[in-house]
């Protein structure tokens, strides 16, 4: 299983959270999706490579604009 990590900027709350949470996991392969708005930190796990171009997009579809940390 493999992890990456991104810092996110824009969040702020909970809602925010979710929405990243929520378009990430749909990215085939994502196992575990930690987010946190407090830090800016995003940690996706996935059963293959996740690919980093799959995740920014769609954090930038939630909104919010991100970089491979």
């Amino acid at each position: 299983m493999s992890a990456n990590e991104y810092q996110v900027t824009g969040m702020t709350c909970g809602h925010c959270e979710m929405s990243v949470r929520e378009e990430v996991g749909e990215i085939p392969g994502v196992t575990d999706i930690e987010v946190s708005a407090q830090t800016g930190k995003l940690v996706v796990s996935g059963s293959g490579e996740i690919d980093d171009a799959q995740v920014l997009a769609a954090v930038q579809e939630a909104g919010y604009s991100a970089v491979r940390a």
